[in-house]
């Protein structure tokens, strides 16, 4: 069903990408393992979904798509959109850009109008339409020490004059306080689902991404090297938190994907 009413709209995405983290690190991972770890957590997303009854959008790369094409199936079942998280989460070519694209509407039999780069990186807003994509969702407006400065980028969504959607990582509105993955995992859940209704109260919308590998256990094995706080509650306990979340969330607003949600935004230009 598509969204239609005013209430407010909650966009819950999941980073659908290879559990290469551990590189990050100084730590070996096989490839058989990024890809199990990654879909073990996916498992597990689609599972809540599934009991929530709540829709998300999927920025899924290439290569884990074409690892999984049932799970790629389950999630178009499931009422979700398939968007591009280009086509690695390694490295990113501006090619990846159409090319990715081009292996995701294959494997779902949809049209991908949705792009979010690999650790949030800067594209050329110009060359993701010129791929054909009518939205993207890369910006965390924030600052991050040694990662990125967006304090003066917009809070809500809005249209760029290269014709380009922006649909922003959620913010808590006046002192920017961030409310991405990093802030769901670390903070006290009580804590981040009243923040998380302030964003969404008076904003309108809540955008919060996280990634599959979260919801598996192994993410955490300490062989890997990542620290405490990016692996704080793997597997299980995660995956209550962001169950208690949905339902939170689902008693102050309306979850849809985004293409949905750009649909009701630009209704009045068709």
């Amino acid at each position: 069903m598509t969204a239609t009413s005013s209430r407010p709209k909650i966009l819950l995405s999941f980073d659908v990408e290879e559990f290469d983290l551990p590189e990050e690190f100084g730590a070996a991972v096989s490839e058989e393992e990024k890809f199990a770890v990654s879909a073990e957590g996916a498992r597990a997303l689609l599972d809540i979904l599934t009991r929530t009854g709540v829709k998300a959008t999927f920025f899924t790369t290439a290569l884990f798509a074409r690892h999984f094409p049932e799970l790629i199936r389950r999630m178009v079942e499931l009422g979700g959109e398939v968007a591009s998280h280009g086509m690695n989460h390694t490295t990113f070519e501006t090619a990846h850009l159409a090319a990715s694209k081009k292996v995701l509407e294959e494997l779902s039999g949809k049209i991908v109008t949705g792009f979010r780069t690999a650790r949030l990186a800067a594209v050329p807003h110009e060359k993701i339409v010129e791929a054909g994509y009518l939205y993207d969702s890369s910006t965390n407006p924030v600052w991050l020490p040694g990662r990125y400065n967006n304090l003066r980028a917009p809070l809500k969504p809005h249209k760029e004059p290269c014709g380009l959607w922006q649909f922003p990582v959620s913010a808590l509105p006046g002192w920017r306080f961030p409310l991405f993955w990093l802030s769901f995992k670390n903070l006290p859940l009580g804590l981040y689902e009243k923040l998380a209704g302030a964003a969404l109260r008076r904003t309108g919308f809540f955008n919060l991404y996280t990634h599959p590998w979260e919801y598996s256990a192994r993410s955490a094995e300490t062989r890997w090297r990542i620290p405490r706080y990016i692996v704080r509650h793997a597997g299980p306990e995660q995956t209550a938190r962001l169950e208690s979340l949905i339902l939170y969330l689902k008693e102050r607003g309306e979850f849809t994907t985004f293409q949905e949600y750009l649909d009701i935004m630009t209704r009045g230009e068709k």
